[in-house]
């Protein structure tokens, strides 16, 4: 290869490690940027600053486990119940204002079960009261503008009067309106009408639609609601956040009806599974518990940090004493490595637990394991006098089927692992499986670019180096 495509590849590298270096850890760019902006006025931006998103058992928080009742429901139906399930309760706990909080269903033993982390979550015992509600679905009609407006008018006076507390608030007129929704009004059509939804294509668009059954006391409800709201919307609700709000076209009897839109597959999935998830009594019970304290999650970072800096420190001494001038170079391709692998954490929003800094640690290992192999190959060119650069690229020919074959196997395991295995376990996957990626880039072209510059040099001549 041309030295001159070696420079630009090595500044590309450079350039990539010093970008993933401060997206990692702006700290000392944004002083930098603040000490020029300060006496020279450049205006230099600051970098984007951005946390590690840390999971329960690093940041503290509550586990949950939920069994749910699907007794009252046909076996059939039990997939379609949970997703939904699962939808709703993930919607509620985001009123809580919970970062990425992670639910989930899984089949034990024949029991159908929710998991529920909740990381940093400060009022456990308020989110589990909301969680272990039954999903609540309703259809609100819509209101008259007149109505409407002297909600908006009474929301308006209290905001412009800047009233904070309740007692305050009571002092106002009529002061119940400001906690009405201004644009529709609850009916007696709820959750319990309604049978089922369906997912179901148009046969002339093909475009996706979803019906509706109501039971018998449902559809009499329904055809009264719709034959007073023609041409007006009907807001359909799940826990008081509206999920659409389709227009009635006409007076609809037989208790079935249609929802069409601009739905796509996924969406119109979705809304199947959450208005079902709001008519099926599926009631959940709390049987397990678990409370993660802040200082215990702290501590637990701390020495995962630790394990990590001491093994990152022990492979870079190994490398060095065993492979020389190749050794350093790879251990500063796996520094640039474990900077490229955090930022990716980052930009990919991976959720860091001990089980996935384990995997992340894991990879560092298969990381260096392609350098070893590289360099041994290496080693046996050297021995039968050829040139360095010819050595050099029959090393890396000769290691990559090994490097290659290892890597898939691994990735195949962490592809797996993440497929079939609960949270923890699917932590350890995703980033075993990055890593992996990342070190087959690290190994193939950092290191390589690297031991490419001294192709045609004079150190290449210096055979105790290498």
């Amino acid at each position: 290869m041309r030295k001159k495509r070696v420079y630009l590849i090595l500044i590309s590298i450079i350039v990539l490690a010093f970008f993933s270096a401060n997206l990692d850890y702006p700290k000392y760019f944004n002083y930098g940027a603040d000490f020029l902006n300060g006496r020279l006025h450049l205006g230099v931006p600051h970098f984007w600053n951005a946390p590690f998103k840390l999971g329960l058992d690093l940041q503290g928080g509550t586990h949950l486990v939920y069994e749910a009742d699907l007794s009252g429901i046909e076996k059939k139906d039990y997939p379609s119940a949970m997703q939904g399930l699962r939808d709703i309760i993930e919607r509620r706990i985001n009123i809580f204002g919970v970062q990425e909080p992670l639910v989930q269903t899984e089949e034990a033993s024949g029991h159908s079960r929710l998991i529920v982390e909740l990381a940093g979550i400060k009022d456990p015992a308020e989110a589990i009261k909301m969680i272990g509600q039954t999903p609540f679905l309703e259809f609100r009609e819509e209101r008259a503008q007149e109505e409407s407006q002297q909600i908006l008018d009474k929301i308006k006076e209290i905001k412009d009067k800047d009233i904070k507390t309740l007692e305050e608030i009571q002092q106002v007129p009529d002061w119940q309106l400001a906690f009405e929704d201004p644009y529709f009004k609850a009916t007696n059509l709820t959750g319990k009408y309604l049978k089922r939804a369906d997912l179901n294509f148009d046969p002339n668009t093909s475009k996706p639609l979803i019906s509706l059954q109501f039971n018998d006391e449902g559809s009499k409800v329904f055809e009264e609601l719709t034959s007073r709201n023609v041409g007006k919307r009907l807001a359909i609700y799940i826990d008081g956040v509206q999920l659409s709000a389709p227009v009635v076209q006409e007076k609809i009897t037989g208790g079935k009806a249609q929802i069409t839109g601009s739905f796509t597959i996924e969406s119109a999935k979705e809304l199947v599974r959450n208005l079902n998830a709001g008519a099926l009594p599926v009631p959940i019970k709390l049987i397990s518990q678990q409370t993660v304290g802040p200082t215990l999650g702290a501590v637990s970072l701390q020495k995962s940090l630790a394990a990590g800096i001491y093994g990152f420190l022990a492979v870079i001494v190994f490398m060095i004493l065993f492979y020389r001038l190749p050794g350093l170079f790879a251990s500063l391709a796996l520094g640039i490595y474990v900077v490229l692998l955090l930022s990716l954490f980052k930009l990919m929003s991976v959720t860091l637990t001990l089980a996935g800094i384990g995997g992340f640690i894991l990879s560092i290992g298969m990381a260096v394991d392609a350098n070893v192999l590289i360099f041994s190959r290496m080693r046996e060119e050297l021995r039968e006098k050829k040139g360095f650069g010819v050595a050099l690229e029959e090393g890396f020919r000769r290691g990559w089927p090994a490097i290659r074959d290892g890597n898939l196997t691994t990735l195949l395991i962490a592809v797996i692992l993440f497929a079939l295995g609960t949270s923890f376990i699917k932590g350890f996957a995703l980033t075993l499986g990055i890593g992996i990626l990342v070190s087959m880039f690290s190994a193939i072209i950092i290191t390589r670019t690297f031991l490419r510059i001294f192709v045609g040099t004079r150190i290449e001549r210096w055979r105790w180096l290498w």
